[in-house]
């Protein structure tokens, strides 16, 4: 990938703590204007990930340049140009919402109007007034949501972004991401919950033990690791669906609730169709199927324990 085509990059990156390693040589790009999530269990060094990229920690080995800065010489003006949502934000409790924004405002040199803007956004505007120790976990990271886009940062950084929040703020959330990639903003989320990344992933790292198993779009990711189509079947009389496995094409057939019939390619899907309809049988359903980020999820995971096995 050519230097102005990401945001992000991590390059044979190791660091450890003490005798427990975090991250162990993982290299990843995140491309420009584009939502790449890290998805693994906890513990699996996403949050390091994120740290690093700050410049918040030092790796033991490796670079990474983000905005074509270096976070060890550019810690500065990278945060200037980063917004970040930690897991646990830290703010001053004894401050009332609106001074801790205020206080925000000033570092970024950004004004009110965008700070209000951004309360009102994550729906924590009628709390401002009171003192954050005083705030749930919930407002407590959409107050850190709003602080973190005060200044319309060029890389947003999400780290578990949605936990504790109702399922509105969790929207609010993820309307946020889509929103600032269409407008070719750069998007780091980190997650364990495969449906947050559904549907707003361009890019997925899929992280374990501190190691990458795997990178990539989630086309990509499925073609390599799902490569044969998938089309679901089911009729009147079960019993006549026997007849797909002489079927030209197709590769294996399995019963879950209706028939799963593995093929080499879509194209086999009319035809399919058309034979059954010949022999007389009576479809209630055909329904070609893509797979979902948590069927690649464990498909991946299946592959690298066989891999190590």
């Amino acid at each position: 990938m050519k230097p102005e085509m990401y945001a992000i990059r991590f390059e044979d990156v190791s660091k450890a703590f003490g005798d427990v390693q975090a991250l162990d040589a993982i290299t990843f790009d995140a491309p420009a204007g584009a939502v790449t999530v890290l998805l693994g269990p906890n513990g699996a060094g996403k949050t390091t990930t994120v740290r690093l990229t700050t410049g918040a920690v030092v790796p033991n080995h490796g670079g990474i340049q983000v905005l074509g800065l270096n976070p060890l010489h550019d810690g500065d003006e990278i945060r200037s140009r980063v917004g970040v949502v930690p897991p646990k934000p830290a703010f001053y409790d004894q401050l009332t919402g609106w001074e801790n924004l205020q206080f925000a405002a000033t570092i970024f040199e950004s004004d009110e109007a965008s700070a209000r803007s951004a309360a009102e956004r994550f729906g924590i505007d009628h709390a401002l007034g009171q003192e954050v120790g005083g705030y749930s976990t919930g407002m407590r990271t959409r107050l850190a949501l709003a602080r973190a886009v005060i200044h319309d940062p060029e890389v947003l950084m999400l780290d578990e972004p949605t936990a504790g929040l109702d399922p509105e703020s969790a929207k609010a959330v993820l309307d946020l991401i889509r929103e600032m990639a269409g407008r070719g903003r750069t998007i780091m989320m980190c997650t364990h919950l495969l449906h947050e990344a559904e549907g707003i992933a361009d890019q997925v790292v899929l992280m374990d033990e501190g190691v990458v198993r795997a990178h990539g779009s989630p086309a990509s990711l499925a073609r390599q690791y799902m490569p044969d189509p998938i089309v679901i079947l089911d009729a009147e009389d079960r019993d006549a669906l026997e007849a797909v496995a002489q079927l030209d094409g197709v590769m294996a057939t399995r019963w879950d609730g209706a028939l799963h019939v593995t093929i080499d390619t879509e194209d086999r899907v009319p035809d399919i169709v058309v034979e059954l309809v010949k022999r007389g049988v009576r479809l209630t359903r055909v329904d070609p199927i893509s797979p979902t980020l948590e069927d690649l999820y464990f498909e991946m995971q299946r592959a690298h324990r066989e891999t190590h096995a």
